[in-house]
């Protein structure tokens, strides 16, 4: 993902006042109840300083998101393993599978607002085009002759899934998980001969 540039201190105030108050209000309200007005009011500045900083709900939705991938960003490129570097190609990809799932367990509300803002373009936005990046290039790792870029795809679609997001709300993520790992062991296990 691109460097944020460095902004004003009164400017970062008021975005890290626009974000609080987006994320409080999906949480307390549901993605369906929250407007560029209502962030506005809450974080105590005009519509149109939200509106210009973040030119629409997907916009602002997007930026919340970003702000929650970017630590895990970190991680996968100088963190620890078996998330970050130095660690097997498939043990680093079932840790990412399992930071995502986590991601979305803690941010419900939010990861339900920026699938539906995002809709059909998630899939340009930067932090979709790293994660496919991520996860094609450990499936190659992994196991040559595989078509890493569809599967990374598909990998990463069904983490967009409804089903998904239905196990994530009513607590289910430790069958996500298990069935994810044994997803990609099948997967990535060495073809018999």
């Amino acid at each position: 993902m691109p460097e944020p540039r460095r902004e004003r201190a009164d400017a970062a105030r008021n975005r890290a006042a626009i974000l609080a108050a987006a994320e409080e209000l999906l949480v307390a309200n549901g993605p369906d109840h929250v407007s560029l007005e209502r962030v506005a009011q809450a974080a105590g500045v005009g519509k149109a300083t939200v509106f210009h900083r973040f030119g629409s709900r997907s916009g602002l939705m997007r930026a919340l998101m970003e702000d929650r991938v970017r630590k895990l960003t970190e991680t996968i490129e100088t963190g620890p393993p078996p998330l970050g570097p130095g660690a097997p190609a498939t043990d680093r990809l079932l840790a990412f599978l399992d930071a995502v799932v986590d991601l979305a367990t803690r941010n419900a509300a939010l990861v339900a607002a920026y699938e539906k803002a995002a809709g059909e373009e998630r899939q340009a936005g930067d932090v979709y085009q790293y994660w496919h990046r991520h996860v094609s290039g450990l499936i190659a790792q992994a196991r040559s002759g595989l078509d890493a870029e569809l599967l990374a795809h598909i990998l990463l679609g069904a983490l967009h899934s409804d089903l998904v997001v239905h196990l994530v709300r009513r607590g289910d993520t430790d069958r996500l998980r298990t069935t994810l790992h044994e997803l990609v062991g099948s997967l990535l296990a060495p073809k018999a001969r």
